[in-house]
């Protein structure tokens, strides 16, 4: 069941949100957003999820138009918290459960499993708004994919989490995806999105500025980080042929170079100089793609 976005505008007034934006989203892969503050993620997806009416363009999925009667297909984590804070989480789990179509004995099965899954199986009583806030998280977290959703958009998902608990969740997510979940999740954060996604797309000011397979997007940009850690002077690098960036760092520096024969180059001007201790040539990053493209206006 691909999703499908063609020439999708979305205007408040004179603001345009989002910009002529066409996407396609494979089925049972993880799809992710890359942006600032307002770069148009959020109204996309409320586009995406028939919360909003585009102003121009299609959204389909499998085909179809995404309405109502899908709602029992589809979970969705927004990035602003939705619990009731005076419910017990049993309560609150199977109320939504219910909405989307489930039995109450299935509910609480699917909701014992993930307490236990995220170790916290003696939450099922407590109220909400007992609970930190990285435990709010796991319980919203459950309260979008209790039903087994076949598409799943997560805004944010894993902001406001120590380290141990972003682990478990994308855990989670990996595990949804070999399910058969497609999945699309919007993220601050460069690391998350190049670890989890193959396909993903960066929005500026509601414009779509890269778009495509993570591993075409890094071959197309050409440029690569080669790191060299040795007992002799590289400063004299800092102005090499086809070297665009570069950073002193303990024990050696790190540099941005042109292409993989300029590393080469580098290579055989270091011999008979001292002790290379690391040469490692390594693709660009998406932080170094999302810098170059979206420069200086993100924050």
């Amino acid at each position: 069941m691909t999703l499908v976005l063609k020439d999708v505008s979305k205007r408040f007034g004179k603001d345009t949100a989002v910009n002529n934006l066409s996407l396609e989203i494979p089925e049972k892969e993880m799809f992710g957003f890359l942006g600032g503050n307002g770069a148009g993620k959020t109204t996309t997806f409320r586009m995406i999820l028939g919360l909003l009416d585009a102003s121009d363009g299609e959204i389909s999925w499998n085909g179809e138009s995404i309405s109502y009667d899908k709602s029992h297909l589809i979970g969705y984590l927004p990035e602003e918290r939705g619990l009731y804070p005076k419910l017990k989480v049993r309560e609150q789990i199977v109320y939504l459960g219910k909405l989307r179509g489930m039995k109450k004995s299935e509910i609480i099965t699917e909701l014992e499993g993930w307490l236990e899954r995220f170790k916290v199986p003696e939450y099922i009583d407590k109220k909400v708004e007992e609970l930190s806030k990285g435990n709010q998280q796991k319980i919203q977290f459950i309260s979008a994919v209790i039903h087994k959703p076949k598409l799943l958009i997560m805004d944010e998902p894993f902001s406001g989490l120590d380290p141990i608990n972003v682990e478990m969740l994308k855990k989670a997510v990996v595990d949804l995806k070999e399910r058969g979940t497609s999945i699309i999740f919007s993220s601050h954060q460069m690391d998350h999105v190049e670890e989890l996604c193959e396909h993903l797309c960066i929005l500026q000011k509601g414009k779509q500025i890269v778009h495509g397979h993570l591993r075409d997007i890094k071959s197309s940009y050409g440029k690569k980080n080669l790191i060299v850690h040795g007992d002799m002077d590289l400063n004299y690098l800092r102005s090499y042929d086809g070297v665009t960036k570069y950073k002193a760092v303990t024990g050696g520096c790190e540099l941005q170079i042109e292409n993989e024969q300029v590393s080469q180059s580098i290579f055989t001007s270091l011999q008979g100089q001292g002790f290379i201790r690391k040469f490692d040539l390594e693709e660009p990053t998406l932080n170094d793609i999302f810098i170059e493209k979206v420069g200086a206006s993100y924050e």
